[in-house]
């Protein structure tokens, strides 16, 4: 079984949730300034590729919207390629603090960061694995748990030597992150233990406490399983992998783990 990949392509452009359309590329709440910014699927044939993306009409101007408002502290709702993600950056003790206060989560359960490329993940983590190894599983529905390097933010997650880090196999935040300069903290957009969310109308009761809210429509199927998330897998012992979450992707991960890398199952003793 081959991993599924999902390119998602896009044009922003305007849309007001009442109708009344304008110029704008943004709708207001009006009481708590939260910007709401749609993204439009565009055909797979069409422009969007990940390199050229900021040269598309309306495209440039959402990004620069996120990455202003993350840049001033604030948190984002941005859809993912499997769930919809609260992002904040990862590197301001502030900004991961105000994530855990609008989920109500639990502080001692850790946040992944997510990066745009291959690359950034040695520049926060210490990876002791092949390099194709991650680039047979990312960009894609998989985290990646491996321990951190000094680089991090030594208050987020301070209560582990470990992180999970994403890569997307979605366009919109693959490009945020680089832009943003920094890795993101990145954790589903729902109140802690509430189910995940695959529309953005799904966590409107948490509009009010983010800047911005990415509407990159439907994601997935609209099956129960589009709402697993992401594989998570702990590497960070030699030669062996861990399942932490089985996700989304979980048949096909492990048959990389172990028909390609050799990698042995670990099981957990109660």
């Amino acid at each position: 079984m081959q991993r599924a990949r999902f390119l998602w392509l896009f044009t922003a452009t305007a849309t007001v949730y009442n109708s009344r359309s304008s110029s704008l590329v943004e709708t207001m709440c009006k009481e708590l300034k939260t910007r709401v910014l749609r993204l439009v699927p565009q055909t797979l044939n069409g422009p969007g590729q990940h390199g050229d993306s900021d040269r598309q009409p309306g495209w440039s101007e959402v990004l620069k919207a996120t990455v202003a408002a993350l840049k001033e502290g604030h948190v984002a709702a941005v859809p993912t390629d499997t769930i919809y993600g609260l992002a904040a950056l990862a590197q301001s003790s502030e900004a991961v603090k105000r994530v855990y206060e609008i989920k109500g989560r639990n502080g001692q359960k850790p946040l992944a960061i997510c990066v745009g490329e291959i690359e950034d993940i040695y520049k926060f983590c210490k990876v002791t694995v092949p390099e194709a190894l991650l680039r047979d599983l990312l960009p894609g529905p998989v985290t990646l748990v491996l321990e951190r390097s000094d680089a991090l933010n030594s208050d987020l997650n301070p209560f582990t030597p470990l992180v999970g880090v994403r890569i997307p196999d979605h366009a919109f935040i693959r490009q945020l992150s680089q832009l943003c300069g920094e890795p993101l903290a990145l954790t589903s957009a729902n109140i802690s233990s509430q189910t995940s969310t695959i529309a953005v109308e799904e966590f409107r009761d948490l509009w009010p406490r983010l800047a911005v809210v990415v509407d990159g429509g439907p994601i997935g199927d609209q099956t129960p399983e589009c709402r697993l998330g992401s594989t998570v897998i702990d590497l960070s012992a030699a030669g062996r992998y861990r399942v932490v979450r089985p996700g989304c992707a979980l048949s096909a991960t492990v048959s990389i783990l172990e028909q390609k890398y050799f990698l042995s199952r670990e099981t957990v003793d109660h």
